[in-house]
């Protein structure tokens, strides 16, 4: 965007274009960043980690915040004493290929590995301290291979099955889709009305590892509240009964009907039963019932979202069927199909007991259903509207009236045991991981199917099974099913011929454990457990808080399973975790309603704007996240060209607190720049005044700068530590502020060597202190101080004096009878004596004493003096 206040940098002292590369080069050349599978040297271990990207094409800014902040981890922590393993690589198969693909007619390979060396040129020019000798991508045989041999492990390990599931079905894309991909009952790309069908997919037992998954959470305290309380709700332990209602009329060989309720306190205020169109019931009707059959496939269109049951109308089938009630001699309670029943959860039946829960409310209030409170507010008086789901008294409910929720709750599954009913049950909200999907661009699953042997493992030696190159994409479905020669296969076991399973991984399990393959990329095989052992788990994991449910979820299942089938030694993947905000920037509109990019706008002088060389106007919208559907990007390879990398560094950690999101302003990145600049002009001024000796005595100036120094670095250093990148920002900023001030000092006192000496460090402190931050002009400003001095990289972190951070004075406050009545200054550790002299004599203090017998001084050192007088 075209601003007025911004204009393009003129001929720059430091000249970042020529700078930058160089540097990059001196780093690459001296292996700064690269780091042994197994070091031996003796320094503790540091893994940083950002959450590594799609290639999509080019980078945006959310990833130039994302790896800054983990370039700074990475830096920081490398001169603080540790081996620091910083690596990347590609998330590499996906969708968005397969659709590139059929879209551009190529392939997606090609598509993707073109972005790749597109996004990889612009990653090193921001000077991240990658090790880069690791880099892989998840595309490949290599890595993919090794994924193979991790699923045939946990196969093996009971970790694996195959079982029927419901799904979401294009038919015209021939395809699975995730619920996310379903809008409107339609197919995302298609647009085609989803089908819900039943298929035999592959599936992770997560489920076995719910307890620990959710017990765990409590150990990971570098973790984010909110993430584990996100993850916590996900799995979603919940405890209540599991109920078996009699059928009044057996139906189709069914009997009884299972419910699972986290509120058997209710029961009394049950007016319905209700099933999941997917329920084996409810299909049995459908099948003998055609207006069952058009009501359940009018179902099967809805999405499974939480999401989507929550906002969509409730509506229901009537099966003439009813049950007998639990706890009430002689009522039948009628049995509807509804399509807000999910048959993945608890049974695919409940029990609806309007006046308690909203769902069931807006069904009963729909189709004029009993609606009975047995619950009577702690506070206040029932919502005559909605549901009441608040805590209360019980009412209406015979044994438990005057009994409170929880321990009507007890009560209600004491007796349903004691009459053989039901019996207490803890369910999980969590459900096991169907990782089929009917796409090419993706890990095969390596099974045989035989008609046999049935499904068979490809045998260690026959691995990977690698993805055909010769597919096409012109029909639907998966090209592996259309392959003429890729699917048919011997059988491993009895050499009858076979098929390959033609369905592939989910994306999400390449994303599962490539962090403990960094740990060593090259291995026969998936991991070293020697490397993983000594790098695992990662220290430090840096992402964006949208996956802090499924990638991080999975991950530390995968985590699990690889340990407890020898792979790796440890539970959890990340023993830190930090979610960056997003990066968000003003939108645009021109006067037909067309979003505009930033460039494509000129601001005027009063704060308005029009279309750059035109006097169009242009409506201003809000600041919101960057979005390509919305144009409010900016592409960083420009910013980088106009301004260098140290400059988007910078301002990106200079605004906000990392974990919130930050506005991108073009006058923001300007200032940034010209602040570069400033540090260089300052380094070329001291500079040039040479090697000065240590002084034996400091002047007063001398020693306001050293005080301002050793501040800093402790003010950074603390910073660093606790993710408070854009303290130590403001630090450095006043660092440089009190240089600026010594150098005008300097040109009245030249003779004032200690100064000399004193600023001298202050660039010195200021070099090592700002190169995690910005490398490019640290290692500038350091070969313009100690020419032929070696790289910032290599250097340690500085430390501090103590006695020149410590206060010069401490206020002390001065009580009398309690009350503060002044105060007066000392230097720390002052005599007591001294202090009480001081006290007394303050001119407030020293009135209301006047006259009055003190009968007891009272001195808290360095803070407080207080004064007891009599009557």
């Amino acid at each position: 965007m075209t601003e007025t206040t911004s204009p393009e940098p003129q001929t720059p002292r430091y000249d970042f274009r020529a700078q930058e590369p160089l540097w990059q080069a001196a780093w690459d050349a001296r292996g700064c960043f690269t780091v042994e599978d197994v070091p031996q040297d003796g320094r503790p271990k540091y893994y940083v980690l950002e959450m590594f990207p799609y290639p999509s094409g080019k980078i945006h800014m959310g990833h130039v915040r994302n790896y800054t902040l983990g370039d700074v981890v990475a830096r920081y922590r490398r001169a603080r004493g540790f081996n620091v393993m910083h690596p990347m690589g590609w998330d590499a198969f996906g969708l968005p290929a397969e659709n590139a693909a059929r879209e551009r007619k190529t392939h997606p390979a090609t598509w993707t590995w073109q972005n790749i060396h597109t996004m990889r040129a612009e990653l090193q020019r921001m000077g991240l301290s990658i090790d880069w000798a690791r880099e892989f991508a998840t595309c490949q045989p290599e890595y993919y291979g090794k994924q193979q041999k991790l699923f045939l492990d946990f196969l093996a390990a009971g970790l694996v099955e195959r079982k029927e599931s419901w799904v979401n079905w294009d038919p015209v894309d021939g395809t699975v889709l995730a619920n996310e991909q379903v809008i409107d009952g339609r197919g995302w790309r298609s647009g085609a009305l989803i089908e819900k069908k039943k298929l035999s997919q592959w599936f992770f037992a997560i489920t076995k590892f719910a307890p620990e998954l959710l017990s765990a959470l409590d150990g990971l305290d570098r973790w984010p509240e909110r993430v584990r309380l996100m993850q916590a709700n996900w799995i979603g332990r919940s405890e209540g009964a599991r109920i078996r209602f009699p059928l009044t009329v057996p139906k189709d060989g069914i009997a009884e009907l299972e419910v699972y309720t986290t509120r058997p306190d209710t029961l009394f205020g049950m007016s319905f039963l209700a099933l999941a169109p997917e329920h084996p019931l409810a299909l049995a009707l459908g099948q003998q019932n055609a207006a069952a059959a058009d009501f359940i496939a009018e179902c099967r269109r809805l999405g499974t979202t939480a999401a989507a049951i929550e906002t969509t109308e409730k509506r229901g089938f009537p099966t003439g069927l009813s049950v007998r009630h639990p706890f009430l001699d002689g009522v039948e309670i009628p049995v509807w199909i509804a399509n807000f029943v999910l048959m993945d959860y608890g049974t695919g039946a409940i029990f609806g007991c309007p006046a308690h829960d909203q769902r069931d409310w807006d069904f009963a209030t729909a189709y004029g259903l009993p609606i009975l409170p047995v619950v009577k507010p702690a506070q206040g008086e029932l919502p005559v509207s909605e549901g009441y789901t608040g805590p209360g008294t019980l009412m209406n409910s015979g044994f438990l009236d005057g009994l409170g929720v929880d321990d009507g709750k007890s009560a209600a599954i004491a007796r349903l045991r004691d009459m053989g009913w039901g019996e207490g049950e803890i369910n999980w909200r969590l459900r096991d991981w169907g990782v089929s999907r009917q796409r090419y661009w993706g890990c095969p699953i390596p099974i045989i199917h035989c008609a046999h042997c049935g499904t068979v493992p490809v045998p260690d030696d026959q691995l990977p099974v690698v993805l055909p190159e010769d597919v096409t994409f012109d029909r639907p479905g998966n090209p592996l099913d259309h392959h003429p020669t890729w699917k048919h296969v011997g059988c491993p076991r009895c050499g009858a011929p076979a098929q390959r399973e033609t369905d592939t991984c989910d994306t999400f399990v390449d994303s599962s454990w490539y962090f403990a393959r960094f740990c060593s990329p090259h291995a026969e095989a998936p991991v070293s457990r020697e490397a993983t052992d000594y790098w695992m788990p990662v220290d430090q994991y840096i992402g964006g808080i949208e996956h802090a449910i499924l990638h991080l979820l999975y991950a530390r299942f995968f985590t699990r399973a690889m340990e407890q089938t020898g792979q790796i030694g440890v539970a959890e993947p990340f023993a830190g975790l930090f979610t960056q905000g997003m990066v968000t920037h003003e939108s645009y509109r021109g006067a037909d309603g067309r979003w505009l990019y930033p460039t494509e706008v000129a601001r005027r002088t009063d704060g308005s704007a029009v279309v750059t060389g035109t006097e169009e106007p242009v409506t201003i919208g809000r600041i919101e996240a960057m979005s390509k559907s919305k144009r409010n990007t900016i592409d960083p390879g420009a910013i980088i060209d106009r301004y260098g990398a140290d400059t988007a560094r910078w301002f990106i950690l200079s605004d906000n607190p990392p974990e919130r999101d930050m506005e991108w302003t073009e006058a923001g990145v300007a200032g940034a720049y010209r602040f570069t600049q400033r540090l260089f002009r300052l380094a070329e001024g001291i500079s040039s005044l040479g090697a000065i000796a240590t002084p034996s005595e400091w002047s007063a100036s001398a020693r306001k700068l050293r005080r301002t120094t050793h501040r800093t670095i402790q003010a950074v250093s603390e910073a660093l530590e606790g993710f408070g990148f854009n303290v130590a920002v403001a630090r450095l900023y006043e660092l440089a502020g009190a240089m600026t001030d010594a150098e005008k000092e300097a040109a009245v006192a030249p003779e004032d060597l200690s100064l000399a000496a004193a600023r001298r460090e202050a660039l010195d402190m200021l070099i090592r202190l700002s190169a995690p931050m910005m490398p490019h002009l640290a290692e500038s400003m350091n070969a313009l101080l100690r020419p032929g001095g070696g790289l910032v990289a290599d250097e340690p972190w500085p430390g501090y004096d103590e006695s020149l951070t410590a206060a010069e004075t401490v206020t002390i406050a001065v009580q009398v009878m309690g009350k503060l009545r002044g105060t007066v200054e000392f230097p720390p550790g002052s005599a007591a004596e001294a202090v009480l002299a001081a006290a007394e004599a303050e001119p407030n203090v020293a009135r209301l004493l006047e006259g009055k017998r003190i009968v007891k001084r009272v001195h808290v050192p360095d803070r407080i003096v207080n004064f007891v007088i009599a009557g």
